[in-house]
């Protein structure tokens, strides 16, 4: 006569715990890497956000009433921002770089004019991808935005006149 063998030597049991085993570890780990990967798309108090465009509009008819206008070039990691039209600024600039879906690659430049009247500055590494593009005055007075993608042959137009 044959001896039965308990329970944790034979092989269905086994399966039948390892499948709904592995559904634990793998809906543990996915809880895991949503939390350390929040959406940066998710504005918390987006009452004062909304409130804010209004300020937005407002530099932007600023920008409209100077007339200005700004070429930007990105060569690699260098880039050149001129002033091709409008009453001429001579202060510091903001530049900030927003990426479209990656809040941790925003960045702001300062920019200060050299001699020729150029703004230069030399990232730490090339741009690439889509970035939307804020121009402002350093006393935040007005503001030129565009969007474009990079690396591009061609440069950067920051119109005040296409924001309207």
């Amino acid at each position: 006569m044959s001896t039965i063998k308990p329970w944790y030597k034979q092989f269905w049991p086994w399966v039948l715990i390892i499948l709904p085993m592995c559904a634990v570890v793998a809906s543990v780990t996915t809880l895991f890497i949503a939390i350390d990967n929040k959406p940066d798309m998710v504005v918390e108090d987006y009452y004062k956000k909304g409130k804010a465009i209004n300020v937005d509009l407002t530099r932007l008819e600023n920008a409209f009433r100077l007339a200005l206008k700004f070429r930007l070039s990105v060569d690699g990691n260098k880039i050149k921002l001129t002033q091709t039209f409008g009453e001429k600024q001579s202060a510091a600039l903001k530049l900030n770089f927003i990426h479209r879906t990656q809040q941790a690659k925003d960045f702001d430049l300062l920019l200060t004019a050299n001699s020729a009247g150029h703004y230069e500055f030399v990232l730490d590494e090339a741009l690439s991808g889509k970035w939307t593009i804020h121009l402002e005055s350093f006393d935040a007075k007005w503001r030129i935005q565009t969007v474009d993608k990079f690396p591009s042959e061609y440069d950067t137009l920051l119109d005040s006149f296409a924001n309207r």
